[in-house]
């Protein structure tokens, strides 16, 4: 039996293997293609839930087989499974393109009658034909065959992107003594011993992966050895890199993605591909996104210049470091932190284990949105991921397959996979495995299930047990992120595929509920569930919360340009730049204009862009941004309702529910957003939460 063939259930993770990969995805795409040709007969009747039936069933078995292939190829990575991957990649592109061209099926859904439908499946419907046009139905000839063409080349050299940045990332270890890590926290150098052990070498082994890296440039007195994993890192996936690294350059393929990107546009009568690209968007034009960009530039900048100084004038005076390199920003960011503050990271950390965390994240999840979340089992893809259901007090609405317990009905479900390793990218991200729909071939409610990814460092060994994984606050606040985007997809009420839970969500809307959960990691009313420390169990004390308070906007005026800086370089990149010229130069201009920290004219950052040239964020990687607006504003609502002790007000948090989360794509994410606040969102909120906000504006008000 091929697992990538049985429909109705989860993946069988722990059965799929490379050489079922290219039978099913033959086959799916066979009976997709039959099923488009009985529709587009002209017998067959333009009628919503006809098509649906036969097609929609179709594809959707095509997406979750594939969707089940992709996931694999970004956390379990081996040779065979890449190039079954890779093997079918150009089948599947095809396919899609095909799809979303065909004339036929195009003019069945301008023919339905739109006063049959109903709110959801006008709205899908409306997406529907612009998803037509852009992709290509009104095209013929050879303009058709060459964006067919463009769609594939664009999808292998994604793909090559994405491996080449894995690959630059995995291949590279250092070597080095204990010595080499005076400073380095304990877990680090037990996870780094550990590493040398398993490869059969004496020391540590350090990588590039985060939980390493970053440890390391924040605490390791060895400036040389900063020195050297920095270049490392800067330099990865580019012609820098040391010479047995430049096979995975990715800078020709840079230009050839931009390059196939403005052609696909000016197909489709755009003058730029950011045009292109803000169609599905709130944003209204790329203009519009430069000008929101640059104004909160101006707003952040002196900020950010104060940031700067601070260091500069601490690595001076206390550090003895005259002239700051690269690579010594973040030792002195943490030092200062230390001094200013009176805590460490490490010192946090020891607070944060993922079971209490994860305990902590459930309890405020179950309070806000009245569901219940207990631990699932299904076959995974590696012993250390968890699965999760979703399940809801109240009886269910509609027919469904699944029933929670006694009581209760399954709202969704969900997988967490939190650890890095070798073979998975890095990087955070939730991904769908299949949306909420009112099945049109069986009656039955299939519910929502997620990926939430994360890449945290594996818990040490201790007297030959592994012990809980630790999390640094930021680790934690990540997770917070990624849940929810699984809430926005899990918690949907919307019952039509198309436009439940996230599917449909403008992709500058998509981040609001995330980044809004984010905000919940600094409340002491929240927080003081999620924290027992490593050793004594003891809570995290109020006198070391009060420290982490008072240190939130530390440096926020750099790191809100360091955002800025790289959603205007994807946006200029994708509008006004010649895909011949040089992309360095423009990063270049771009930091001219708003950085204040210039790294080193050898760093090559572009050439591991994964979310703009491997990812969904091309010319919108300014989502984060204009989100984090919205998340402000629509958490600005739970701090004005907050009881004395700070608790947030539940009949708050089910407006957000009812209005937000339940809603998905089902209507314009602006009014989602005013049916929560009662207004358009206001920039005053996100300059308070990031300590700006006396640059709301020249006066003082925005």
């Amino acid at each position: 039996m091929n697992p990538l063939l049985l429909s109705g259930g989860l993946p069988l993770f722990d059965q799929i293997q490379p050489d079922h990969v290219g039978p099913a995805i033959a086959q799916l795409l066979g009976d997709a293609d039959n099923a488009l040709e009985t529709v587009a007969a002209a017998d067959f009747p333009s009628d919503w839930k006809a098509i649906a039936k036969v097609l929609d069933v179709a594809t959707e078995h095509v997406g979750s087989a594939w969707g089940a292939v992709n996931h694999l190829n970004s956390v379990a990575d081996t040779p065979d499974l890449r190039a079954a991957y890779n093997a079918s990649l150009p089948k599947v592109t095809e396919f899609w393109t095909r799809l979303g061209a065909d004339e036929r099926l195009y003019a069945k859904y301008k023919a339905i009658d739109v006063a049959s439908l109903n709110a959801e499946q006008r709205q899908a419907h409306k997406n529907a034909l612009r998803d037509f046009v852009l992709g290509g139905a009104e095209l013929a000839g050879a303009d058709r065959d060459r964006f067919a063409a463009i769609q594939e080349r664009l999808a292998e050299l994604s793909q090559k992107f994405s491996e080449n940045a894995l690959d630059a990332t995995d291949k590279f270890s250092e070597y080095v003594s204990s010595d080499d890590l005076a400073g380095v926290p304990q877990d680090v150098l037990q996870n780094t011993r550990e590493a040398a052990e398993a490869a059969g070498r004496d020391g540590h082994k350090l990588s590039l992966k985060l939980p390493c890296y970053l440890p390391v440039m924040q605490f390791a007195d060895n400036a040389q050895l900063r020195s050297t994993m920095y270049r490392a890192y800067a330099t990865r996936a580019s012609e820098q890199a040391p010479e047995a690294m430049r096979q995975y350059d990715n800078t020709a393929l840079m230009h050839e993605i931009l390059a196939l990107r403005q052609e696909e546009a000016r197909l489709l009568g755009f003058a730029s591909y950011g045009e292109l690209s803000l169609k599905s968007k709130m944003a209204t034009s790329p203009q519009a996104v430069i000008d929101f960009l640059r104004d909160l530039a101006r707003r952040a900048k002196p900020f950010g210049a104060q940031d700067l100084a601070d260091l500069r004038q601490f690595a001076a005076s206390e550090l003895g470091i005259q002239d700051p390199q690269p690579w010594d920003w973040t030792y002195i960011g943490e030092k200062l932190k230390q001094s200013r503050f009176a805590f460490s990271e490490q010192e946090v950390k020891q607070y944060f284990t993922l079971p209490k965390v994860l305990e902590g994240l459930f309890k405020i999840v179950e309070t806000l949105f009245d569901v219940v979340i207990r631990p699932d089992t299904v076959p995974v893809w590696n012993p250390g991921v968890h699965f999760y259901r979703i399940e809801r007090n109240a009886p269910a609405a509609k027919p469904s397959g699944d029933v929670g317990s006694a009581g209760t009905s399954l709202v969704g479900q969900f997988y967490l996979d939190t650890t890095a390793r070798e073979g998975k990218r890095g990087g955070a991200w939730m991904d769908d495995v299949r949306g909420r729909w009112l099945r049109p071939d069986n009656g039955e409610l299939q519910t929502p299930v997620a990926h939430l990814v994360c890449n945290f460092a594996e818990g040490v060994m201790r007297d030959g047990v592994r012990q809980s994984a630790l999390l640094t606050h930021d680790d934690v606040t990540t997770l917070f992120h990624e849940f929810g985007h699984g809430l926005h997809h899990l918690l949907t009420r919307v019952d039509e595929r198309q436009v439940s839970g996230i599917s449909g969500v403008e992709w500058d809307a998509v981040e609001l509920p995330s980044q809004f959960m984010e905000n919940f990691c600094w409340e002491w009313s929240v927080l003081r569930h999620m924290t027992a420390h490593v050793d004594s169990g003891e809570p995290l004390p109020r006198a070391l919360f009060d420290k982490m308070l008072a240190a939130r906007n530390y440096q926020s005026g750099m790191q809100t340009l360091r955002q800025i800086e790289f959603s205007l370089f994807d946006m200029l990149m994708h509008t006004d730049h010649n895909p011949t010229d040089d992309i360095l130069a423009l990063h270049d201009q771009v930091r001219q204009e708003v950085a204040v920290m210039t790294p080193p004219p050898w760093s090559r950052t572009p050439n591991t862009f994964s979310h703009v040239f491997a990812g969904g964020y091309a010319a919108g990687y300014y989502s984060y941004k204009w989100a984090e607006v919205l998340s402000a504003d629509a958490y600005a609502a739970f701090e004005e309702t907050a009881d004395e002790s700070g608790l947030p007000d539940i009949q708050t948090g089910r407006k957000y529910l009812n209005t937000i989360l339940a809603a998905g794509g089902s209507r314009p994410a602006m009014e989602s957003f005013k049916a929560f606040r009662g207004r358009e969102p206001q920039l005053d909120a996100l300059l308070r939460h990031q300590g700006m906000a006396d640059a709301a504006s020249p006066a003082g008000k925005e």
